[in-house]
């Protein structure tokens, strides 16, 4: 037959696909659904191969259930927004739409000529306004809820990126899209109150059975749960007994997961951002210094800070707090290695119990009182004891155990009326504010008489206007828009701003899966019942870096479309497979690290099925895969071997094959059938899965009977272009053509394996003495430990091994292997 021309093959099919818009997903009601979802892409401008690879399990799973009969809804669209494009259009002069849609259709054109089966029709794209007047309906609705807020806040700040970043996207004190140290600043920000939902967060996990447990871990360290005791400490400032007891007396609020140790508290530390030194400048008297400290602190990034060993500080001078378990006044200091981001922004600190404290103490000539006593020996003078004991200097609490005293000292606390037993989250809410152009206009108007204001219903989407300068000063460039800035109050109809801050791009991806569900419904963010019929999505794909963003984003948004009853469900994503990453030079594959391999040059000389073959085979899907070409002229070689197959399983065999030969390739591809079956569906093990079709195709060809065996190595044939059209569609589905297959091979259905036919009539067993191989025994399947031993007593060499030596123990593995144990 003539070679396998993958460039004229693919394009027909590409093509028949298209034109019959086989992968069109519709609801039909009594079937049961099947939704797959690659975590939304960036348009980028080019696909790599670790692209090729997400995409790739993606389209595996959504062929393999549209085969087993499901109906299969597998989407596409774009993360479009974002500082990429916007960078893109500073540095090029051009239009962030423009550079976008140019990178949408160059990524669009490329997923096609790799033949994944999307649905085209559900196409969207987050920078369009009937997308993103959606994300501004929600938001007016979250803040009708009580969810939305805009408030002064001391906030991550990018020099780089030129904007705000919440929490979440600071790593290690450095910016996650561009690793440039953060900085801090004071700025009014837009903030949506995840915290409402912290504890559904972490309670949800238990639905979650289908995600990987080191991203559920990552979410709950993230979330930070923890137990413990909000204290009111008195602060009392000035010389005078009349200064202390003024009307203006202030408190400061802790949090500790400690309050066993509240009789310990010697001293108080507070961030240099915490309100309580502008409130008390005129009193501390050495209020110079403190500033200096400050604006050096102003210099230093959060890591910096967290992580220094070296614990510098200022007294604030005539200011002190009021241990309000013992009573005495106890000094405040103000401290970089207190961030305002976590608890309350100031701790009480316990020098004997915590080391970071003790060696404050020490520095500063602090008392530090022991208030647990181990069981051992020690001096917390010289070192700080961290363990369990019994409270000491501690009044009443005397004796009690520390492990129990968390209880009663967070209740005694309590009913004194100077704190409450209380929960705190590391989890703080999500500042959504961006200071750049390209993302979903914020919908709200500031008007002198009714200070901020949502825009009306009527008048979505706000679009983003085009008359607009990108400086890249720091300051969003809608305020250079005339014709977007100045507007009419929407309630009084005075003069009035609009709000010129764009929505953080997390809240594009946070709901998109739900917008396939409906992709272009006008009147709506999507239709309820087509909505509930497709959620939740049955199978998510995406990485593991996105556990404390996206994951978390998109769970609590989903929540809230329930809560608006908007959705039926509590979770948007059943399972989740965190795939590993494509490296090049030992860092992720990424245009901006310009370390990217384009499957461009592997689809032109070997084609799509190559490309997807290799970069499936090389590495079980949830394993990071470190590129290397080597391989793909074997993938490429092996789907020739699979083509040349038509011909080999035609060829005319002499003699005609006995009832074993035929039983015998019979099993292996009903064996086949099941290990494919098992590694796509349950084990997601794609490279093994392949590996034995490879085994079969071996089998086919060692085959001497082709022609001449009732149509046997014809049915194993198409069996193995059954089970490739998940990994190579475009080969499988021409093969099927030319064999008299009916339809697309696409819509066949998926083989079904014959559990007795798998089953062997004897199977050959290892036999181990003392952990190492000795010999090998055949025996009938199925056969009992009693049969084994018979076997073996009776087999000479195993005999011989075994002479003038006890038997301890005898085990034996069924269908497997037999232990045996001397002395």
């Amino acid at each position: 037959m003539s070679d396998y021309n993958h460039g004229e093959v693919e394009k027909k099919w590409q093509k028949k696909w298209a034109d019959d818009n086989i992968f069109r997903a519709v609801e039909r009601e009594g079937k049961e659904k099947y939704y797959c979802l690659v975590m939304l892409p960036y348009p980028s401008g080019n696909l790599h191969m670790g692209h090729v690879r997400n995409y790739g399990i993606g389209d595996v799973f959504a062929r393999f259930h549209k085969m087993k009969g499901k109906n299969v809804i597998h989407p596409i669209g774009w993360d479009a927004f974002g500082l990429p494009a916007e960078n893109a259009a500073i540095k090029n002069k051009i239009h962030p739409a423009k550079w976008t849609k140019q990178n949408i259709a160059r990524m669009r054109e490329q997923l096609k000529t790799l033949g994944i089966s999307y649905d085209w029709d559900r196409e969207i794209a987050t920078c369009d306004p009937e997308y993103y007047k959606w994300n501004q309906w929600i938001f007016i609705k979250m803040w009708e809820k009580g969810l939305v807020f805009k408030k002064k806040a001391n906030v991550n700040w990018c020099p780089s990126c030129n904007t705000v970043l919440a929490n979440e996207q600071v790593s290690e004190g450095k910016c996650w899209r561009c690793s440039s140290v953060t900085e801090r600043k004071d700025l009014e920000q837009w903030f949506i109150k995840i915290t409402d939902y912290a504890d559904e967060l972490l309670e949800g996990h238990k639905e979650l059975s289908g995600w990987p447990e080191q991203v559920l871990s990552m979410q709950k360290n993230w979330i930070g749960k923890s137990y413990g005791a909000e204290v009111d400490f008195k602060v009392q400032a000035g010389s005078s007994k009349d200064e202390r007891t003024s009307k203006d007396t202030k408190t400061l609020k802790i949090f500790t997961t400690r309050p066993d140790t509240l009789f310990g508290a010697t001293f108080m530390v507070v961030a240099p951002e915490h309100e309580i030194i502008h409130e008390l400048e005129n009193k501390i008297k050495n209020i110079g210094e403190v500033a200096k400290y400050i604006e050096a602190t102003e210099a230093k990034s959060n890591i910096e800070r967290s992580q220094s060993k070296e614990k510098t500080g200022v007294k604030l001078e005539g200011v002190e707090a009021v241990n309000p378990v013992t009573g005495k006044l106890i000094p405040i200091f103000t401290a970089d290695y207190v961030l305002t981001g976590y608890g309350t922004g100031a701790i009480m600190a316990v020098p004997a119990h915590d080391q970071r404290d003790h060696d404050f103490a020490k520095k500063h000539n602090i008392p530090i009182v022991e208030v647990i006593k181990g069981s051992e020996p020690f001096d917390v003078q010289e070192k700080a004891y961290e363990g369990e004991g019994v409270l000491v200097n501690s009044g009443e609490f005397n004796g009690v155990k520390s492990t129990d005293a968390f209880k009663i000292v967070s209740e005694w606390v309590q009913k004194r009326g100077f704190g409450k037993k209380t929960i705190n989250f590391k989890l703080k809410d999500w500042l959504i504010s961006r200071q750049r152009y390209w993302g979903t206009p914020i919908p709200f108007i500031h008007c002198p008489k009714c200070a901020t204001v949502p825009v009306n219903e009527k008048d979505l989407p706000i679009t983003l206007p085009e008359d607009v300068e990108f400086t890249g000063s720091g300051e969003s460039p809608l305020k250079t828009s005339k014709s977007f800035l100045n507007v009419k109050c929407p309630k009084c109809g005075a003069n009035a701003q609009r709000e010129t801050d764009t929505m953080d791009t997390f809240v594009d991806s946070s709901w998109y899966f739900a917008r396939y569900c409906d992709a272009h419904n006008d009147s709506a963010p999507f239709d309820g019942k087509k909505l509930n019929y497709w959620m939740p999505v049955n199978q998510y794909i995406g990485g593991i870096e996105h556990a404390c963003m996206h994951l978390i984003y998109s769970r609590f948004w989903y929540k809230v479309l329930r809560d608006l009853g908007l959705a039926r469900d509590n979770e948007p994503f059943t399972n989740l497979l965190t795939q590993g990453m494509v490296t090049l030079g030992g860092s992720a594959m990424s245009k901006s690290r310009g370390n990217i391999v384009s499957p461009d040059e592997i689809v032109e000389k070997y084609g799509a099925d190559t490309a997807r073959l290799f970069i499936l085979f090389a590495a079980p899907p949830q394993k990071q895969l470190d590129w290397s070409s080597d391989g793909v002229e074997g993938c490429w070689r092996f789907i020739n071997r699979i083509w040349r197959l038509q011909d080999v399983v035609n060829t005319k065999s002499t003699n005609a094959a006995a009832d074993k030969d035929k039983a015998d390739l019979l099993r292996i591809m009903h064996k086949t059938i099941k290990k494919v079956t098992g590694d796509i569906e349950k084990e997601f093990q794609f490279n093994t899965a392949i590996s034995s079709v490879m085994e079969l195709v071996n089998a086919l060809y060692s085959y001497k009977f082709h022609s001449n065996d009732g149509g046997v190595s014809k049915e194993v044939y198409k069996t193995i272009i059954l089970l490739m059209t998940p990994f190579t569609p475009h080969l499988c589905e021409e093969i099927w053509s030319q064999i008299g297959g009916k339809g697309c091979i696409s819509a066949a259905p998926w083989p079904v394996y014959d559990e007795k036919m798998i089953k062997e009539d004897s199977v050959e067993l290892p036999v181990q003495i003392n952990g190492k191989i000795k010999a090998k025994i055949t025996a009938a399947a199925d056969a009992s430990q009693e049969d084994v031993e018979k076997i073996i007593n009776s087999d000479e060499k195993i005999l011989q091994q075994l002479k003038d030596k006890q038997v301890v123990k005898f085990i034996y593995v069924k269908n497997k292997i037999v232990t045996i144990v001397v002395k």
